[in-house]
């Protein structure tokens, strides 16, 4: 089994078992009163890719995130990122545009995160546009957002696991 089979089964088991769990209004007034909320975030990248070609990446990004519930939120994010490569081979920036669904799985701040969309290419000549996708785990409070993500980016020749900070707020 490839690595990137078994992370993708770990996450989908992690965020099935956040909704195995029932949730009733009787027990807790705040979920009768909860109000569906839309989030902006913005955050920082950096990035290993796992291709020898290129060293490292760094980029930035912006999450419009949309609670359906306390414990899901569906999540639309671009940004840019840029793929730092050896002297031999040119750099590559791309503008990364993903929806995805997020699940707080534990203690309503630790959540599993799954993202797929494309990679526009826009440096050096790159005409490229890439299918992509992100599994990914993180932990989020009323203001902060840290999470880490397998990103495969399948027609750049390689494939990345990023760190992200963010800075997110209510609209």
């Amino acid at each position: 089994m490839n690595f990137k089979a078994l992370l993708l089964g770990t996450l989908l088991l992690l965020g099935a078992n956040g909704f195995a769990q029932k949730i009733t209004g009787t027990e807790n007034p705040a979920i009768d009163n909860y109000d569906q909320n839309f989030r902006l975030g913005f955050g920082i990248n950096a990035g290993l890719p796992t291709d020898s070609d290129f060293n490292f990446a760094l980029g930035g990004d912006i999450r419009f995130q949309y609670d359906l519930t306390m414990k899901t939120s569906l999540t639309l994010t671009t940004g840019y990122t840029h793929l730092f490569a050896d002297e031999n081979i040119p750099d590559l920036g791309f503008i990364p545009a993903k929806a995805g669904f997020k699940a707080f799985v534990w203690e309503d701040q630790f959540y599993v995160l799954g993202e797929v969309g494309a990679g526009f290419a826009v440096t050096n000549n790159y005409d490229q546009t890439t299918f992509l996708w992100s599994p990914g785990i993180g932990y989020a409070n009323k203001y902060i957002d840290i999470s880490a993500r397998y990103e495969g980016l399948n027609d750049f020749g390689t494939d990345q696991i990023a760190l992200r900070i963010a800075y997110g707020f209510k609209l």
